[in-house]
């Protein structure tokens, strides 16, 4: 078994306070994949939908209207900055927020200073979509996630509230990742055929 390489995110958050990773093997190539994960829209999948809701509900959130679109769009539509992308293998994206609030806002940061981003008060979160070829219709898909809090005041907030997120945040990547399996290997099929 190959050792797997360094993070996307190394550069990034290096010391994090939360860390979650998830890989599923995809029978497709990886800009197909890459593709199916930019155009997916993970609200198609009833059970994210509900963890969203539940949250909103729990928090007392604002009820904010949404329009389908795909992952990417989306992200980036709530605050989400790039970080980094290489077209067909990788997107990488950050901002901070205060996640413990009811309404968060998501506020991105140049990439060249969020490594070292330190105001207080927040979390920065950054996360990946990696898309590794294994093989010419194999891809291994990457979903990780590190917070990193800029002050101890946030790290106790933060670890207080994913005390408890964390039992809706993780079952989120374990749908999205199939998900996105799912439709790339279907487009994948229809396009060989």
């Amino acid at each position: 078994m190959r050792p797997a390489p360094p993070s996307p995110l190394d550069a990034f958050i290096p010391a994090f306070d939360a860390r979650e990773r998830y890989a599923v093997t995809v029978r497709a190539p990886a800009h197909r994949v890459y593709e199916a994960a930019k155009a997916f829209d993970m609200q198609s999948i009833l059970l994210v939908r509900m963890i969203f809701t539940l949250r909103a509900k729990v928090m007392r959130a604002t009820p904010v209207a949404r329009t389908a679109r795909g992952f990417m769009e989306e992200m980036r539509s709530l605050g989400w900055g790039c970080l980094a992308e290489r077209p067909g293998e990788l997107f990488v994206a950050g901002a901070t927020c205060q996640p413990w609030l009811a309404d968060v806002t998501f506020t991105p940061v140049a990439p060249g200073r969020f490594r070292e981003f330190a105001e207080p008060g927040v979390v920065k979160i950054a996360w990946t979509i990696e898309c590794r070829p294994d093989g010419p219709e194999r891809t291994l898909l990457v979903t990780e996630t590190r917070v990193a809090a800029t002050d101890q005041a946030s790290r106790e907030r933060f670890l207080r509230y994913w005390r408890w997120a964390r039992m809706g945040i993780i079952p989120i990547r374990w749908f999205l990742l199939p998900g996105i399996r799912k439709r790339a290997e279907v487009e994948h099929r229809r396009l060989r055929t």
